[in-house]
Formats: structure tokens, sequence, C-alpha cells
């Protein structure tokens, strides 16, 4: 067959050697210097390539998503992407294309039919409050488009593009135990990372961020203590978002009828529970106490409730009143969450306090977006972006006031009591309940995570629990389709165990 690229090459080698010269040249810009215009017009073909594949693979795109949401702090931390580029970005524009290419084939996928439920309405509700918020003009200084947008990305719109992202495409029992399986392995890994960073040691990346912006945070104990942080941002989102992810999984793994998964989510449960101890994280044994007792509501069982009740009571009396466990370093930090006198503690009551003095004369907050950037000096509400929030709550009533605090806490509450009440009422299957009430309390432990720390908005776990949430009200469309699947797993893992006897029998003779 006759080489038609030698042709080619011979009559415009020029032209193709001068189109791979920038196109190198602008990769190089984009991974030494960042995102700029020439970078920005070299790579357009390579966009319009990635949207092909997006909408030629669109299961594949989901999947990118959820893997480069988990780990983008990782890869920032250890400067593996280019600089320049903001972290929401890769996020967004993964979450838009699939939204695009869901409204373009809404003919064929019924799954839009699922969006019409309590977590949409709360989330809608949210999100209006938060577009008003751009008439907000606390701080006197007139409208500020970008800064409201950047706010608002950050408070609502980038739960919206979870919900709905989760809710269409997670629509087959099989994707969602795929989804169930890649979130275990994406868990694991971090559990391994920072056991690698416990008793190897960190990357040059990681190194120069304890050492530097994280030093305060995250040495502790006069040198003693290192709280590490895994593939998270800082200790404080891998320790709460990990033991939250423990949460679900031991349910999931509580009652899952499927033996290989079952197995796979105990270990999975039993890893990431130990991984929230070299954290150093006081809040997550905390939030991994009130997710396992939440379950106890959900799952209607007296003896479960009395079990669990007088485990982490058991375990309460050991932290709060021995000193048990006192030479391990890990523990005797977790063990300061129960001690009111702890100075880190009485911080925050008094940051608190400051708070308050301010924000009465702004019951609709400073406004979305408003850092300490955005406020001269001389404003009498530059105090608010100085004091540190230390809690995604309180961050959220800065920018938004009284108002805006008691719109979100009351729409958190309703999406939680649609899911719950989607689990108690709308579902039959124990395993496909068990995977809901396991999503509702690692949602319940998150909150409480984000009531304590600034850790609720933050990547990876936005996605993870809100999406999270909202794929339990989208159980009871599988259900069906989930019980024949189970019951085909069940058949299959049943001929296997007679076949292995017969097998044993048949020795023996």
């Amino acid at each position: 067959m006759q080489n038609k690229f030698a042709p080619y090459t011979d009559r415009y080698g020029g032209r193709a050697l001068l189109l791979f010269l920038l196109f190198s040249a602008a990769i190089y810009q984009l991974v030494t210097v960042g995102i700029g215009m020439f970078a920005l017009i070299c790579l357009l073909p390579l966009v319009v390539i990635a949207i092909y594949v997006a909408f030629r693979w669109r299961t594949a795109t989901f999947w990118l998503l959820f893997f480069i949401n988990y780990f983008i702090q990782w890869f920032s931390k250890n400067n593996w992407i280019p600089s320049g580029i903001p972290l929401s970005f890769y996020n967004e524009a993964l979450e838009i294309v699939l939204l695009v290419i869901a409204i373009i084939d809404a003919r064929k996928s019924p799954c839009f039919e699922r969006t019409g439920n309590m977590m949409l309405y709360a989330l809608m509700i949210w999100c209006g409050f938060c577009t008003l918020e751009i008439f907000n003009d606390t701080c006197g200084l007139g409208m500020n488009v970008y800064a409201w947008y950047t706010g608002a990305r950050l408070m609502a719109f980038q739960i919206l593009y979870a919900f709905l992202v989760y809710i269409i495409y997670i629509d087959k029992p099989k994707i969602l135990i795929y989804y169930l399986i890649f979130w275990g392995f994406l868990s694991l890994f971090s559990v391994f990372w920072v056991w690698k960073q416990k008793y190897i040691g960190f990357t040059n990346g990681e190194h120069a961020w304890i050492y530097g912006r994280g030093y305060s945070t995250h040495i502790i104990q006069w040198g003693t203590l290192i709280r590490y942080f895994s593939t998270h941002n800082d200790a404080a989102s891998f320790g709460i978002g990990i033991a939250s992810t423990a949460v679900a999984f031991l349910i999931f793994a509580l009652t899952s009828k499927v033996k290989k998964y079952r197995y796979f989510f105990l270990i999975t449960g039993i890893a990431c529970t130990w991984a929230m101890f070299p954290s150093g994280t006081r809040t997550a044994i905390v939030c991994f106490g009130a997710g396992i007792a939440f379950y106890t509501v959900l799952a209607k069982s007296v003896k479960l409730s009395a079990f669990v009740g007088i485990t982490f009571g058991i375990v309460f009396f050991i932290l709060a009143f021995t000193n048990i466990g006192n030479s391990n370093g890990s523990i005797r930090r977790m063990r300061t969450a129960f001690d009111r006198s702890d100075a880190s503690l009485n911080v925050r009551d008094v940051n608190k306090e400051s708070i308050k003095k301010y924000i009465k004369e702004a019951p609709w907050g400073i406004g979305l977006g408003m850092e300490r950037e955005q406020v001269p000096a001389n404003n009498k509400y530059r105090i608010l972006t100085e004091i540190p929030p230390d809690s995604e709550y309180v961050y959220i009533w800065v920018r938004t006031g009284k108002i805006g605090i008691i719109t979100f806490v009351l729409t958190m509450l309703i999406m939680l009591g649609g899911a719950c009440w989607t689990v108690l009422f709308r579902i039959n299957s124990p395993s496909m309940r068990g995977i809901g009430a396991g999503l509702c309390c690692a949602f319940v432990s998150m909150q409480l995570g984000g009531y304590a720390n600034q850790i609720l908005l933050n990547f990876p776990n936005c996605l993870i629990y809100y999406g999270g949430l909202s794929l339990v009200y989208a159980l009871p469309y599988m259900e069906k389709e989930w019980t024949e699947w189970e019951n085909k797993l069940l058949e299959k893992e049943a001929e296997r165990k007679r076949l292995k006897l017969e097998k044993k029998k048949a020795s023996r003779v």
C-alpha cells in the first residue's frame, strides 16, 4: 500500500513542522507558566478532541470526573498539574460537559425524571438565595460579579452539579456497584498513602507544604506529633472524609448479601477507620461515632441500637475519663476532643464571639466571595475576613449572615430528611436499603465535620457526599433491576459453593 503520508510531508512539511513546534511550545508554556492566551489558542484542537471523546464515552467521563475530584489536591500539592488554572476548573468543566451531553440525549435517557425530588427543591432554594446575594452590598463596595460568582460556585452551584451528575449517570445496578468499588479502591489508596507518609516519608511537594504553609497546624505538641493528610488538602479534610467513608463502607458490609462485596466493603471500612487516627483530627472520631449512631435510627433495630450504644459508651469512657493508650500520640490527640479546657477549642469559641459582634449589623452577611483581598483595610467588615472561621458553617454564616445560615441549615435538613424517608419507606431490598443508609450516615458524619472544620465544600468531599446523598433518591428506581441482578449473583455463589462441596466429597472417596 502506497504511503500517503510521504507526499503530504513533501508538500506541506514546513507547515506541519511549524504547527508541531507551536503545539510543543504551547504545552511547554502550559506546564511551566500556566495557561495563557497563546497556550489557550494552540490547545483548542485538544479541547475539541476532549469534548468529542467525552460525548463518545460518557460513562468514562464520569469516572474521570470522580478520579480527578478525588486526587486534584494531591496532584496540586505535588506540582503534577499546570499552575495558573483554578483547581475547580477541572471538576466544573467535566460536570458541565456531562450535563450538556445528558441534555442532548434527554430523549434517550429517562434519568431526568429522577431529578424531581426533595433534594432538588432544597437545592433550588439555596441556589436561589445565593443568586440573590449578588445584590448584597453590605461592605459598601458596589456589585462585584466576579467575587459573587466565585463564592456562589463554591457554596451552591457545585452542590447542584454534583446532585445532577450523580443522579443522571449512576442509573443502573452495575454502575452503582462499580461506583462503590471505585470509591473503595480510591479510599484504600488514600489509606495506603497515609501509611506511606507516616512510615516511609513525604514526597518533595508534601514535605515543602507541611514545613511551610502547614507547619503551624500539622506539626503540633512541640513537634512530637505530625498530622498526616494523605491525598487530601489537609489533615482535617482527610480525617473527617476518611471517617465518613468508614461509616458508609461498614454499613455496606453489614447489609450486603453478596459475599465478595461484603468482604471488600468490610476491609475498606476497617482500613478507613484506622486511617482517621494518623490524621490527628479530633473531630473525626466524633463524626465516625455520630454516623454509626445515626444508622441505629435508620436500621430500626433495638438490638443494634443497644450494641452500638454500649460500644461507643465504652469508647467514650476510655477516651474521656482514662489514660489508656496515652503512649500513642494519635490517641492522645483524639482524647483532647473531649477536653473542654483544650486551648485550641477555646480559641474557636473566642473567634465565634468576635464574629457575632460584627455580624449583627449584617443580616445578609458581608457577601459571597468577599475575602481579605476584596475588602479594604479601612472597611469595618474587613476584620470578618481576617478572623479564622475554623468551620464551614461559620464561613457560610459570615458570607450570608443570619438569614443565609438558617436557609442553609434548613435546606440541608430537607434533603437529608427526604433521603432518610426514602430509605425507611420507599426501599424494600435490605442490601439496597443498606446502601442508602450508609450514604445518609456518611452525609451526617460529613455535616458534623463541616460544623467543626472548614472541610464540607472542599475537594473531594463535596462531590462524594452530596453526590452520594442524591443517589439515595435514585435507588427506588433501580430496586427491581437490583434485586434481579443480586439474585443472579447469589445463585452463582450458591452454585460455586455446591460444586466446591461436591469436589471435596469426591476427593474423600
